[in-house]
Parts: structure tokens; sequence; C-alpha cells
């Protein structure tokens, strides 16, 4: 299978500064990926739970460390999503994501 869309992998720590702060430091990691479509099932059963999935990201089980978000398109200005669900299915891990609104 083509990993052929490009993503970044955003992990969040938290740190202090000088001053005992505390500090939210984000990475981003490139991986590749297959994107995949959300069911209607799938979606309206998650809308009844109040999440709204809008893409599915297929990449290798290996390359996933737990993070939380992902930026997609991997461009400057990409849009960030949280990942509701990971599923990880042998060599392969499906991520289930949903745009962060910031109007919210």
């Amino acid at each position: 299978m083509r990993y052929n869309k490009t993503i970044y992998l955003i992990s969040t720590t938290i740190t202090q500064d000088e001053y005992l702060n505390e500090v939210e430091e984000r990475t981003e990691r490139k991986v590749f990926a297959n994107e995949n479509s959300i069911g209607s099932s799938e979606y309206y059963n998650a809308a009844s739970q109040g999440l709204r999935p809008e893409v599915k990201f297929e990449i290798r089980s290996i390359e996933y460390k737990g993070e939380k978000e992902i930026k997609y398109p991997a461009t400057e200005d990409g849009d960030i999503y949280n990942i509701i669900r990971s599923q990880k299915m042998g060599a392969r891990t499906i991520l289930t994501c949903e745009r962060v609104n910031a109007d919210v």
C-alpha cells in the first residue's frame, strides 16, 4: 500500500522555565500516511457522542507513539486535528481525526 500523504504527528510536553512557570512544548514529527474517508455510519455514531470525525489516516504502527494531534496538510499553515480514535491493526494504525475549531 502506498503512503502518499504527508502528515505531522504532534506531541506535547509540559516543562518548567527558569521561573518555574509551566511551559507547553510542541514537537512535530513528519510521517507518511494514506488518507481514508469516514463512513456514514461511523460519522453518525460519532456525532451522537458529540464528536465530528472529518478524516482518517492510516500510518505504520511503528511510527505512532500515542500523539493526540496531527497537522494536515503538512504545510506551515496546515490545519490541526485532534486524534479522537486510534485503532492498531497489526503493522498499521488507523487515526480518526476531527478538526480543531478556533471559534469554539
